[in-house]
Formats: C-alpha cells, structure tokens, sequence
C-alpha cells in the first residue's frame, strides 16, 4: 500500500511537470464562484461546460456555496462527481432539521410516539434556550468530510490539486476572511454558514459565518493567487420588483441583497477586458430552496455555453488536457490502517462513548479504499450523533499516512437538559371530544455514557405523571437498565350489543425495572417486572355487576420494539412493529393469573408523491379476570373503525387490518397552510370480542375514511369522515394515528 502511495506522489510530480511545461504557452486561468446559496447549482453547469472544452482551471477563489462547489473541485472531484452529491437525497437531506429518522438513535426516535412538537427546547440553568440556528450543520460536515477524504492530510490549500481558496465572515468585525490553510471541511463549513441558519465555525480564535456577508465575489481573492485572467461566476442575490416586496421576510431579504449586491458590483468594476463574467439566468430562484440545484446547473451550462467564442481559446488539446487531468487525480486511495483513535481534549467526557462508535477493524480499513474508509467514518459519526446529545460530533485525520484520527464531541450549547411537548385533540362533532397536552423534560448527559432522567407530565382526559431513569451500560451503552413509575388516569367503556352501558374512570399506579438492550438504532428488546395497582369508579352509566373495583397485579412484561419508518406522521417509506406481553402471576403477589398480548404493526411504500400504507393491531386478553376493566380492549375513533364513534367498542380481544393510500398534494413552504399536505382514504375491517371462538373474518366490521392531512410543526392534523355500515363520523384529529 506504501509502495502504491508512493508511486501515485511520483506520478502526480510528472503529471504536475507536464502541467508546467504547459503553463509556458497558456495564460493561467483562476476561477470565481460566488455565494448564492441554492443558486450555486449553476457552478456546476459551468465546470461541466469547461471540462467539455478542455479548459484547466489554475486556481479557485470562492464564497459561500461557491466555495463548497470550488472546493469540492479543487480536492479533485470531477464537475458530474458533484453534480451527483448535490441531486443526491443525501445531501438534500443535509440542509433538513430535524435530522433525518434514520439517523437518530431508537430512544430518540420512540420520543416521537407522543411528543409531537418537533424541535426540543433547551433547558439551561433554569431558564429555556433555543439552538443557536435552524440547521446544525451536522450533516453537510459528514457529507463533505466523506467526499473529502482522500485530501484529508492536506493543510495548506495551496497544494490541492487545484490550489484554492474560500472566504468567511469574522462576526465580530464584518471583516473578510480569506482562508487558505488548515482543515479544508471546516473553511467550506465557514464559508457556508448563513447566520441564523448555520451555526457560526468557531477557527483559530474568531467566530465565522457566510462569507457572502463581506466578499460574496471574491475577484481579489483570486487575482492574488498569480493567474493571468479570471472567469467569474456570479449567481448573487437578485433584487426583487415592488410588487413582491409584501412581507417582512421578503423586504429583510431585499435589504440584505442589496448590502451583498453593493460589494459584489465593486469587485466586477476591477475586471479586465481579458477577464470573463457569467451570470447566469436564474430569476428569482431561492437562495434557500435546494431543491433549484438541477434547474441552477442548467442555467450555468447555458450562460457558459453562451461565452464560448471568448472560453475556447483558453482550451488545451486532447493530450495536454488528459495530463492536466491525471495531475488533478494524483491522490492516495488509501489512508493506511486506522491504528489509534484519539480524544480530543475538550470531548473526554466522552471517551467511552466516541470509543465505542469508532471501534473500527484497523487491518480491514487499512486494505480497503478511501470510499469504504470514508463510509466506515460517517457511521460512526451518525451513531454518536444520533443520541441527541451533541451538538456537532466530528473527526480529524492525525498523521500524513493517516495511521490515526482525532474525534470530538461538542455537547448542547442550548441544553443538554431539553423539553418537548405534545398535543392531542379529537372532536367527532357529535358531542364526542377529548383532549390532553404533555411535556416530557429531560435531565440528560449524565455521567460517561450520557444516562438520562426523564419526567413526563399531561393534562386533559388522561392525565398522566411519570418518571424513568434511562441507566446505560456496557463498552458500547447499548444495554440499559430503566427503574420507572407512573400514575394515570383514563375513561374505560364497557357496552352490551354495542351500546355503552356504562363508562368507568381507571386510575393506576405503576412501578417497575426493565432490562433491555438497543439492537442498532432500529430496534429495542426489553423485559422486567412491574407493579400496578389501581381503582375504578363508575363515571356514567348504572353499575356493572361483577366489574372490579380495586386491583393490584403483580407481573412479568416483555417488549420488542421496530422503527425504520423514515416519519411517523406521514410515513411513507419504512415499517414498524410493537410486541408486548404482560403476564400477571399469583408467584409474583398478583390477585390472578393472566396473559395480555398486543401486536401493533406497520409497513408504507411510496412512489412519486403517492403512498401505500398496510397497517395490523391485534391482541389478546388469555385467563384475565372476569370484569376486569384493565384487560378491556376499545376500538373506534379515526382509522381505529372510522365509522364508529371514538371507543365506542371494547372486548376482551381485537383485531383490525388497513390498507391506506394517501398522496402529497402540498409541500412545506409551498402546499395548503404553507405544511406537508395529504389527501388520502382507508379501508378498515376489524372489531371486538369477548371469547375467542367468536373471532372470525365475517364477525369483522367493514368501515373506511376519506380524510386530509397536514403535517404541521404540532403533530399531524387531520380532517376527515368515516364511515361504514350506514354509520358515518366526521373528525378532527390532532395527535398520533399510526
């Protein structure tokens, strides 16, 4: 592997001598790429029209965008090598918040069961703080650190295959900052960083953001790097027409347009005749909607297509241009065997952790190539950041022959306490309504391996107070120990030929200890022993005979848990799956014996905007004891036997399938309410029984929906009807279906 490390340096010194042979008969060519957000999609168009005209660039300069899309062709990838990152899912996926689900860890993801508010809210001595900006920039510092890779030694830009430079905001002086040394990911990620919508790159004392805000076209920058003439780039923010201006948002964004456009208008007035401007046609396009990135390459295909009679007679031949392009792929594929991975000193805390998560196979990364290396990297990354404690995890290649990296967690500056809040609403229209809101606060980061207190509280018709300790051990923390209690309180129906009878109120007290272990971030499987004891009063109707009134069981429990799905409001790629067994035994102390048995689950495909949802429940009820009202099973209610009013059913067993189909008819920011907007129907056939030989397929009652659905930063909100049997109910739903 050494040997061909060496071999690629020789091959790279030819190739760059050939290159200057060159230099002799052709005027150095440096580049300019503007910021733009967005709009610098068309940087690629450009570079995909300059390689097709064998033009070399020497020397690259550029802001915000424009400095990810140069440095990530300065380090040697190819202009259709970006273009692919930059339509891929992945990265679109990188300028997202919250993250992506399958990124979080399963504890993270089953708090999205009830607590549907999306975005946490710290909670720092006493007193409630919100992240520092909308996007944590978590996920672009992955992408580009992977793509980067092979170049990860290099610390002075200069000697990148393509030399380079990118330019940042010091916050605290508005100053330009040229960046031309260090670690390349992080001058991308200063560059890059919009106030307000990427956190700010604390390097080498000063505090950066969007180089955009003091040099967005960095003509100077590049003329200092000794080129001969500039091809400039400029997809800058365009001014918008007063009848556009009518919101506070679009006139904050004109002030800001203007401020960029001024300084941007004074470095074209230093271009030369022999110099090159493009600025390719892009409207109004969003600096902000990255899904323009297509539509943006095309227009700078265009715009460089447009100034080829003064582009060509820059262009090489076909075998100058091929050793031009060998000098750009000289780079190591292999970084060599991984043999230490360092702690940061600000991140020991976490030693365990990071430890942990990087506990990599250093004979097998050292023989495979960077791709895989870089791969086996960003898994890692992804599974320290996926606990939720962290505000950026990141590492850093150590030595030349990259024998050892340095990794570095930074904690929650908002936090590392947080709470989040949930809302349920369902109203029928019928006099039929329920309501309850919850908060869970979480007392996180404790100890090594991050252990939680977690305290859940609601109000409404079912209030509910609990509290666990989420207690991890073992090297990777993937098993825990969870003591937990809680007290809560619900409305329990009982009916005869369905017709409620009667309506009792359930309070429990339970407590208990659970054993369990994370397998991945998809899974959970968990077991332990529990306590509940509790006490019904009749709340309407006239008394049941033989319905108990006091209970205390004692019982063994067991779950397994699934969750691939990539939403829980709106699924539309992914499957679920919820075991749970609850066995109350006389050995243990219970009153009796029983067996309760639930399976919940869930699998959705998609095409195109339209979904496929298929979606079983069923559970058992084996030896419970007569009248007892814990062991009742309700159904009813929205996508529960829509056509049926909410519980309006309850047995000792029940089953019910669906098959949903819902299709995106809105995007956030563009659809109904400005939300993620569904319009769907189900098909539903389930119901209640109290003895098993009653359950049968002809016994299942056949209902459906049509509904609309909103995704909204509050949880699902749905408005629909259901209907079956020549019954029918109308909803509005705000919670939790699936």
């Amino acid at each position: 592997m050494r040997i061909a490390l060496c071999f690629s340096v020789i091959l790279g010194l030819l190739a760059a001598d050939v290159v200057g042979a060159m230099d002799v008969a052709r005027p150095r060519v440096g580049l300019v790429l503007s910021g733009g957000g967005a709009r610098g999609g068309a940087h690629v168009g450009v570079l995909k029209v300059l390689e097709a005209e064998r033009i070399p660039i020497d020397a690259i300069a550029g802001t915000s965008m424009g400095a990810v899309v140069g440095g990530l062709y300065a380090s040697g990838l190819s202009a259709s090598e970006i273009q692919t990152l930059i339509e891929s899912r992945e990265w679109r996926e990188a300028f997202r918040e919250p993250a992506p689900r399958d990124r979080l860890s399963f504890r993270r993801k089953a708090e999205d069961q009830n607590f549907l508010v999306k975005f946490p809210v710290g909670l720092n001595a006493g007193s409630f703080r919100l992240p520092k900006s909308l996007i944590s920039g978590q996920r672009i510092n992955q992408v580009l650190r992977k793509v980067t890779l092979p170049v990860a030694t290099v610390s002075d830009f200069a000697a990148l295959p393509t030399p380079f430079r990118a330019v940042a905001t010091d916050l605290e002086s508005g100053e330009a900052v040229e960046l031309r040394q260090g670690d390349l990911v992080t001058a991308l990620r200063a560059s890059l960083a919009a106030p307000g919508v990427f956190e700010p790159v604390e390097l080498q004392g000063r505090l950066l953001v969007d180089g955009g805000l003091a040099n967005n076209l960095p003509v100077d920058v590049a003329r200092a790097m000794g080129v001969d003439l500039l091809i400039v780039v400029d997809v800058g923010f365009p001014l918008r027409k007063r009848d556009s201006l009518d919101s506070v948002a679009t006139i904050s964004n004109q002030m800001l347009s203007i401020l960029i456009r001024r300084g941007s208008d004074a470095q074209r007035r230093t271009l030369s005749d022999r110099d090159i401007l493009l600025a390719p046609e892009l409207g109004e396009a969003s600096s902000f909607d990255f899904d323009v990135f297509a539509r943006a390459a095309v227009a700078g295909e265009t715009a460089a297509s447009a100034a080829l009679e003064r582009l060509r007679p820059l262009a090489l031949n076909t075998g100058d241009y091929a050793a031009y392009v060998a000098s750009r792929k000289a780079r190591p594929s292999t970084l060599g065997a991984i043999e230490d991975v360092k702690i940061a000193a600000d991140s020991q805390r976490y030693s365990r952790l990071i430890k942990a998560a990087f506990e990599l196979d250093p004979g097998a990364l050292g023989a495979s190539s960077v791709r895989d290396q870089a791969a086996a990297f960003d898994a890692a990354l992804t599974t320290l950041y996926g606990r939720g404690n962290f505000e950026g995890v990141d590492y850093r290649i150590q030595s030349a022959a990259g024998s050892a990296i340095e990794v570095s967690a930074k904690r929650n500056s908002w936090g590392p306490n947080y709470v989040r809040f949930g809302l349920s609403l369902e109203d029928d229209f019928s006099g039929n309504s329920s309501y309850n809101a919850a908060a869970r606060v979480v007392l996180a980061d404790i100890g090594s391996l991050a252990a939680e207190w977690v305290w859940d509280f609601q109000i409404g018709s079912a209030p509910k107070v609990a509290t666990q300790m989420y207690l991890p051990f073992g090297d990777a923390a993937r098993w825990f120990v969870m003591p937990e209690a809680r007290f809560e309180a619900r409305n329990v129906p009982v009916l005869a030929d369905d017709r409620r009878i009667a309506e009792y109120r359930l309070r429990t007290t339970e407590y208990g200890i659970d054993v369990g272990r994370e397998l991945g971030n998809v899974a959970e499987v968990r077991a332990g022993v529990r306590r509940v004891t509790g006490r019904t009063r009749l709340r309407l109707g006239t008394p049941v005979p033989g319905t108990e009134t006091d209970f205390d069981v004692r019982e063994w429990f067991g779950r397994f848990s699934y969750d691939a799905l990539d939403n829980r409001n709106f699924p539309r790629r992914g499957q679920y799956l919820l075991a749970e067994w609850r066995g109350e035994r006389t050995d243990l102390g219970s009153d009796g014996t029983a067996d309760l048995l639930s399976v919940d689950g869930l699998i959705a495909r998609s095409r195109g905007r339209d979904t496929g949802v298929a979606w079983v429940s069923f559970g058992t009820s084996a030896d419970s004891q007569p009248g007892s009202v814990r062991a009742l099973f309700p159904l009813g209610g929205f996508l529960n036997l829509s056509g049926l009013a909410p519980d309006s059913i309850s047995g000792r067993h029940f089953a019910i399938a669906r098959l949903m189909y819902y299709r995106q008819i809105g995007r956030g920011g563009e659809g109904f309410l400005n939300v993620p907007a569904y319009a769907g129907v189900s098909l539903e056939a389930g119901n209640v029984w109290d003895r098993r030989s009653e359950i049968s397929f002809g016994a299942a009652r056949k209902q459906g929906s049509v509904f609309f659905g909103f995704d909204t930063l509050f949880g699902p909100v749905y408005l629909g009807t259901g209907f079956g049997e020549d019954r029918t109910a109308f909803y509005l739903f705000l919670g939790r279906t699936f």
